[in-house]
């Protein structure tokens, strides 16, 4: 027969488990490190040149892309990135999604995904 002294406690250890996510649900969370707020920070110096057409590109604009691709390693953070850019730009006009296009080329870095609002991002490597 059980204590009921003890009966609290394997209420609160039975919460505990049944409230703790399976061990792979973790590993997956721990391994997308890209988040939305994460890629839109990276990018936001590069917000003047891809909605104002300025005539050159920060150096913090490129800084922030080669961050933000550094961090991605993952097929999922990529997927992830590409995801908010393609919701980002969702409301873009063609002029500012071209000028977003060309940022990979003149920061010279390779972006894994075309810049594009009709991109797939599931098919992101």
């Amino acid at each position: 027969m059980l204590n009921k002294q003890l009966f609290p406690l394997l209420l609160v250890c039975v919460a505990v488990a049944a409230s703790t996510p399976p061990r792979h649900l973790i590993k997956a969370a721990e391994d997308a490190l890209v988040t939305c707020n994460m890629v839109y920070s990276s990018l936001e110096p590069c917000l003047g040149y891809v909605l104002g057409g300025g005539l050159s590109v920060p150096s913090e604009c490129c800084d922030g892309i080669k961050s933000l691709l550094s961090t991605g390693r993952t097929i999922d953070d990529r997927q992830s990135a590409c995801k908010c850019i393609k919701s980002a730009g969702s409301n873009a006009n063609e002029a500012q999604v071209n000028r977003a296009a060309t940022l990979p080329r003149i920061c010279k870095t390779n972006v894994p995904f075309k810049i594009s609002q009709h991109v797939d991002c599931s098919k992101v490597n």
